[in-house]
């Protein structure tokens, strides 16, 4: 890394921590959501089991549901009472067989919350176990990788991927739970997220600045079409039983707001994506060939982008129908007829998350082609002169 790129990147993470300081402390300053917890949770270790106890539901005379309880003494590894051993209960449910949870055993670390079991005389209830911790040791087997293979890129990429995640969720959520405006939140989260990855991993230069102007309009033609499509479908942001609740927040969030950030945002990283593979291709272009004309670098920026949109537009489509399988199973399952299920809302939000995300990428391919061509041209090698030599 040179002079010039190592205060582009200083500039650029300093200017990333300012905006998810900032911009936490401005779209949190109206959020209650957390301030009203119903129960008291905290982490804990199984120290031994004291009891399982057997129990039937009945309908009528004939029992339909076996529920086994386990009693456990635990000790909590934080909050008020940390170190403190407690008594709790394990409530299990024969009737969800298929799904059935893990027995605890001594050593699990699980969540408990504070619930009052009259029928135990305890007041603490398992809740789940502790999974984010084993998730974090993955992720730090996936940093470790990406130094190995990545070197200097390796340490870019994860300082990019860390600030996309902190206004994700530090700014971004946040401010839709506030209340702000979820129109202007995405594009500021878009454009932020494009300008400070893009530059973090590859310093500033002309590639960088093609990347961006592309990648920011790809996001635009999503912006646009996804703001069309909901006016055009009567689309109301009701996807399922759990999209009411929001409207019950003390803050109600737009529906019809959620579905434009998830659409925007889902295809942000395909379409910077594919801004980066072309503005890339070009640039590697024009640096070892003879100077090439406009037409001829545009040409070649379609001619690799009709390689990158098959491909990544499967990438979009199978992302979203993964994300979504087991509820289009159950929609499935439950149909009364496939005209009755293909017009069903979320149905329809995830077909026009997979359309958009396709044409945004189609729009980003010619015009990064074409601003590749206005930023490139004239700058590949030069042609070679051949020298003449004197006769004596």
């Amino acid at each position: 890394m040179n002079y010039k790129n190592m205060i582009v990147w200083t500039v650029t993470v300093f200017l990333s921590t300012i905006y998810i300081f900032f911009g936490h402390t401005i779209a949190s300053k109206n959020l209650t959501v957390m301030d009203s917890q119903q129960a008291y949770s905290a982490k804990a270790i199984v120290l031994r089991i004291e009891d399982e106890v057997q129990g039937e539901s009945y309908e009528g005379i004939a029992p339909i549901v076996t529920d086994t309880t386990i009693l456990f003494t635990c000790r909590l590894l934080e909050g008020d009472h940390k170190g403190e051993e407690i008594l709790a209960a394990q409530i299990g449910d024969s009737s969800f067989s298929s799904a059935k949870q893990k027995t605890i055993s001594v050593g699990d670390k699980i969540i408990v919350y504070n619930y009052p079991v009259e029928d135990y005389g305890t007041e603490w209830i398992f809740g789940n176990y502790v999974r984010f911790d084993t998730l974090l040791i993955f992720a730090a087997g996936f940093f470790v990788l990406l130094l190995i293979f990545g070197w200097g890129k390796g340490i870019n990429t994860i300082i990019s991927l860390t600030f996309t995640c902190l206004a994700i969720f530090m700014v971004y959520i946040p401010s839709i739970l506030s209340g702000q405006n979820i129109y202007i939140s995405t594009l500021i989260t878009c454009g932020f997220i494009t300008i400070m990855t893009i530059v973090i991993t590859n310093g500033w230069s002309k590639k960088t600045l093609a990347t961006i102007l592309g990648c920011l309009f790809g996001v635009c033609v999503a912006a646009c079409l996804s703001l069309i499509m909901d006016s055009v479908l009567h689309l109301t942001g009701v996807t399922d039983e759990n999209s009411i609740y929001l409207t019950l927040l003390p803050s109600p969030v737009n529906l019809n707001a959620i579905i434009f950030g998830s659409i925007v945002v889902g295809s942000l990283g395909a379409v910077m994506d594919v801004a980066m593979d072309i503005a890339s291709s070009l640039y590697e272009i024009c640096q070892h060939s003879d100077r090439l004309s406009f037409a001829r670098l545009v040409k070649s920026g379609l001619t690799i982008g009709r390689d990158i949109m098959g491909t990544m537009s499967n990438t979009l489509v199978l992302a979203y129908i993964g994300s979504s399988l087991s509820i289009v199973l159950l929609l499935i399952t439950y149909a009364d007829s496939v005209s009755s299920l293909v017009n069903r809302e979320l149905i329809i939000v995830e077909f026009i998350q997979a359309l958009i995300g396709s044409t945004a990428i189609l729009f980003t391919i010619p015009l990064t082609a074409i601003i590749c061509g206005m930023i490139y041209v004239g700058k590949g090698k030069q042609p070679r002169r051949v020298r003449k030599h004197r006769k004596y």
